[in-house]
């Protein structure tokens, strides 16, 4: 994307002044030269001022994944897309290449169809700063799922108030997660926020600390 790559305030005022003069040109080019479409759009803008509606590359079809991994494995397959360093410095960062990243998302992407997740379905995202993170969001991407990141931080009452809103389908969680020195019981956690979440009818469960935890029959996975 050397489009972007902007090396000097000059360069930069010479770019936005160019999108504000003719917003229409810039952001068409910028759209033609970066992403792959499935079907290119009837029209870049059309807004209404007095009503405050804005609608983009109209009628166009992209899937951002296709972008984010797809455009790469020609290329860059074997380029590392993640790094991945872990809380404990004794544990072995992890590279992910584009390849590996690829498979990993076709995987959980089927897993997700296979758990009945379709277009339009919510899936929370429930995980400490792991691979599985990044590669349950661009799972739910590629079949069209919306995901809602929160935060392992959050107790159970924040994480359920969440799920609620949303309307969650799935929640996608780990046995636990690392904070310093400490182990946080991540699916305990959820499992006291389900209970106030009738909307959840699958969690699916990551291994990262190897912590004794409970399963729902039926409902864990």
């Amino acid at each position: 994307m050397s489009y972007y790559q902007v090396k000097s305030l000059e360069q930069y005022f010479k770019h936005y002044n160019k999108s504000i003069r003719e917003p229409r040109k810039f952001w068409e080019k910028i759209a033609e030269e970066n992403f792959t479409w499935y079907q290119k759009w009837d029209k870049v803008v059309e807004f209404d001022m007095q009503e405050a509606e804005f609608k983009w590359f109209m009628n166009a079809k992209v899937n951002i994944t296709k972008n984010c991994i797809d455009r790469h494995l020609a290329k860059k397959g074997d380029k590392t897309a993640i790094i991945f360093e872990p809380n404990d410095p004794s544990e072995e960062a992890l590279h992910i290449t584009y390849n590996e990243l690829y498979d990993r998302v076709a995987r959980m992407a089927n897993v997700l169809r296979d758990q009945g997740i379709k277009k339009g379905d919510r899936v929370c995202i429930y995980l400490p700063m792991i691979p599985e993170l990044a590669v349950a969001v661009l799972a739910c991407a590629r079949i069209g799922a919306i995901h809602s990141v929160v935060f392992a931080g959050f107790s159970a009452s924040a994480v359920a108030t969440r799920v609620n809103d949303s309307g969650c389908k799935m929640v996608i969680t780990s046995d636990g997660g690392y904070r310093g020195n400490k182990t946080i019981d991540l699916k305990g956690i959820i499992d006291e926020a389900l209970q106030k979440c009738p909307t959840v009818e699958t969690v699916l469960v990551a291994k990262r600390t190897n912590s004794e935890i409970t399963m729902q029959e039926g409902r864990d996975k």
